[in-house]
């Protein structure tokens, strides 16, 4: 049974179809690629997974139950975590303090103050980012914001985590960083990664199977090679074979 399923997936904005019956399944501990030109729905189909925008029409299951319709704070609850396309941490709290919003309000297995304290510690020792435990997240780089993100979003303990371009802007140093720590968190956290990303060498690099969205119609799925090399996918969206 598929961790997540999408059926006939549709989100309709008014006069405007951004998704238009999209389907597609996760298997538990797989890497899903997502890609399409901008406005394609990659977004609008995150927030439709997420709780963060209602669905118009078709479902959504998670470990073979229903959570469309479902408010976000339950899906989280569930399982389900994402990161945000532009960072949004809480800019006049430090670091820990913005792990302390998931820690209080979504995990319910940690009590404690020092119990919150030490799991903050452990998954900012795992990104690299424990040094900067008492500073404000609105003296991050973008890097470091890009890695508070994860680390919110891991804290929240998830099975299925939602990645939104985490690496756009970043230097290839940085980025080759998160390709290596989203690696580790799968392989020491068995999480199960859906990867929105504009980078495809990066992407390339860790997905298992990518899915192609173009005008909200999904119109490709397979192997990465197959992917890029497919007519239909260089025409909506490449404009010349990818080239590794």
């Amino acid at each position: 049974m598929a961790l997540l399923e999408a059926i006939e997936v549709s989100k309709s904005f008014g006069a405007l179809r951004a998704l238009d019956r999209v389907s597609l399944s996760i298997e538990d501990g797989q890497i899903l690629g997502l890609i399409g030109p901008n406005g394609s729905g990659k977004t609008t189909l995150f927030n439709l997974i997420t709780g963060y925008l209602p669905l118009t029409s078709g479902k959504i299951l998670f470990d073979g139950k229903i959570i469309s319709g479902l408010s976000a704070y339950k899906i989280c609850r569930l399982g389900i975590a994402r990161t945000f396309q532009t960072p949004k941490p809480f800019a006049g709290l430090t670091v820990y303090e913005n792990l302390l919003v998931p820690l209080k309000f979504l995990r319910k297995d940690i009590k404690k103050a020092s119990d919150m304290k030490q799991e903050a510690i452990r998954i900012l020792e795992k990104l690299g980012l424990v040094s900067k435990f008492s500073a404000f997240a609105s003296t991050l780089t973008l890097y470091e914001q890009r890695l508070l993100e994860l680390a919110r979003a891991l804290i929240c303990k998830p099975r299925l985590l939602l990645l939104d371009e985490v690496m756009a802007g970043l230097n290839p140093a940085e980025t080759m960083q998160i390709v290596k720590i989203l690696r580790e968190i799968r392989a020491d956290y068995g999480i199960t990664l859906f990867v929105i990303e504009h980078n495809l060498r990066a992407l390339m690099s860790i997905a298992e199977s990518i899915v192609v969205l173009c005008q909200g119609v999904k119109i490709a799925e397979g192997k990465p090679e197959m992917i890029l090399n497919s007519s239909r996918v260089i025409e909506a969206y490449l404009g010349e074979p990818y080239v590794a």
